[in-house]
Order: structure tokens, then sequence, then C-alpha cells
């Protein structure tokens, strides 16, 4: 007897409804897989950029699962509904289909809708100081407040602050081609922002010549600078280091060169900088007292060129060069020492 052939492996057939249920399981893993590690922010270096750090992660999520998605279909039917060998024959004609249509007409609406809703969310959450002009209101937690009545209760340790949430208020002004820097209720100017971490920062932002845009990425926030408007931005840094201040408008054939820096200093650090800049501040305006007085008390001992002149319409037979020897042995004047 002829032993029968053993048969090869059977092909199992996995049920049209139990592959889509894996394939959607797999692209829906990949997705959150590729939201949550896709590595295209940079540092997060302030509160509010976890935020909206979560909201770009969902929004690539979701991205990534239509991309899959769509892309998946299409090289599906490319090999599937290929035309076969010797088929000379048309296609069956198809009309249209109303559930199919529903379903990838609502789907989409009704992502847009939550993805909507949630960046109204975050927005509101994040830009508590990002309003323009000055009858608006902040958030809560980062009130702006009209100090203007109330200056004695400023901290002048570290700068003019909130006297309710103790956040450290800096005015910016934007010009072609660098960001200035200016201390509230102090002299200090600077080119540089130095801020100290884990304490509110309030900026109130202006630009002296054409739009500008303040734009720090590590921290998600950026302001628009106009000329004749204040605009307003609050944050809290939390991770000290150095990170970029970039002009995110064109302004100009410089446009890219206008960059400077943000310092976010650990507290102590922060107060030994501030130190340092008042002290620096007060000598260079106790210099220039000093000299301006200097040079007023000098001009002082110079008799006036009007007093000759009077002298000697009082005095006609006088000679004039004895009148300068009694202006000049008159009680003369004694400047301070400085």
């Amino acid at each position: 007897m002829l032993a029968t052939p053993s048969k090869g492996p059977s092909i199992v057939n996995v049920p049209s409804s139990v592959a889509t249920l894996i394939i959607g399981i797999a692209i829906t893993l990949i997705s959150l897989w590729v939201g949550q590690n896709n590595g295209l922010l940079p540092t997060a270096a302030s509160v509010e950029a976890a935020q909206i750090d979560n909201l770009f992660n969902a929004m690539m999520a979701i991205a990534t699962g239509l991309f899959l998605l769509v892309q998946g279909a299409l090289l599906y039917s490319l090999f599937a509904f290929r035309k076969k060998k010797d088929d000379d024959t048309d296609a069956a004609p198809v009309h249209g289909n109303v559930p199919l249509e529903i379903v990838w007409t609502a789907i989409p609406s009704a992502i847009v809708l939550w993805l909507a809703i949630y960046s109204f969310d975050v927005y509101q959450s994040v830009n508590s100081g990002g309003f323009m002009g000055s009858d608006h209101m902040a958030h809560a937690q980062s009130k702006i407040v009209n100090v203007s009545n109330q200056t004695q209760m400023a901290d002048m340790g570290s700068g003019m602050s909130n006297p309710i949430d103790n956040s450290l208020v800096i005015n910016v002004k934007g010009l072609q081609y660098a960001w200035l820097f200016y201390y509230d209720g102090t002299d200090i100017v600077s080119g540089d922002l130095h801020v100290p971490s884990g304490r509110p920062v309030e900026l109130n932002i202006n630009a002296q010549d054409v739009i500008h845009a303040f734009w720090v990425p590590e921290f998600r926030l950026k302001q628009d600078a106009v000329p004749g408007v204040e605009t307003h931005l609050a944050f809290t840094p939390n991770k000290p280091g150095n990170y970029p201040i970039i002009c995110a408008e064109l302004c100009g054939a410089y446009h890219g060169a206008m960059k400077t820096r943000v310092i976010v200093d650990t507290p102590e650090d922060y107060e030994t900088w501030y130190s340092s800049r008042v002290v620096a501040t007060t000598d260079s305006s106790s210099e220039v007292a000093a000299t301006s007085n200097a040079d007023h008390q000098m001009a002082s001992l110079t008799p006036e060129p009007d007093a000759l002149t009077d002298l000697q319409a009082e005095n006609p037979s006088v000679d004039s060069q004895q009148i300068q020897a009694l202006l000049s042995s008159a009680e003369p004047l004694t400047a301070p020492n400085l």
C-alpha cells in the first residue's frame, strides 16, 4: 500500500472581525507610544509646560493613529484589489455607503470637538497673564494687582512684587533688535532675563518700534510685543538653567539675530545676582549724582559775566582790572569734599 503523503500545515482563516480588532489594538498601542515618546519638544522648564506637553502628546497620538489607519487601508487596497492576471472585466459599481460615511464623519467631528474643549481648558489654565491692555484680570493664582497705592508694601528685597501672591514683576521692552528687562520698583536694567526658580513671574511687555513676539520654547509660552499696547504674560519657572528668548515675529532685516536668554536661578543664586545689581546700580547713581553736584558747585565759584558788567557800570572810574582783583579777593566758596 502506498503511503499517503502528509499534508502541510493548514492556513488558519482568521475572522475579519477578529483581524479588525487585533489591528485596532495594535494601532492604538503604537499611537499611544508615539504620543508619549515622540521627543519633539525641548526641555520643559516651567509649571505651565506640563499641561501644554500633555495636549501636544494627545494630538500626536491621534495624528499617529489616523496616519496608520489611512495609510494602512490604502496599502491594503493596493494589494487586495489590484487587477488579476487576464481579468479584463470592470469592477462592481459602488454608489455609496451611508453607514460608512456617517462613521468617518462622526468620528473626526467628535475628535475635533474634544480637542477644542481640551485646548480651551489648557489655554485658560496656562494663559493666566496672557492678555492685552490693562482692563483685564489674570487667573486667580497670578492676579495682576494695581500697586500704585501700595508701594509701601512692595518687597524691595528682590524687586517689586505683587503684595498678594509675591509675583516678580518685570517690564519687557522689545526693539530692533534686542530685548531689555526693567525690574519693577528698582533701577535694574538687564539684557538677560534673570528669574528665580519656583516663584511666579509676571511680564509687562511692550515694543518700541514694530511688532515683536516674546517666546521661550522651554516655557511653552509666547506673547506679542505691540507698540503702544501693553501685553502680559505670567509663568512659574521650575528648572534652573539657561534658555533662549527668541523673537517669533518677523521684525526686520536682522530678525534672526534678535535673541537673548532667560536665566532661571535657584532662589539663592537669584538673591546673589539681584544684590550685586542693586549695589552696582546704587554705586553708579551715586557717582553720577556726585559728578553733577561737583560740576554745579564748581560753576558757582566763577563770577558770572553780569556781575563784572554791573560793577563797571556802577564804578566807571575804576579800571576793569581792579574790579577783577576785587572779585578774586572776595571770600571764595569752598566745594565739599566728594
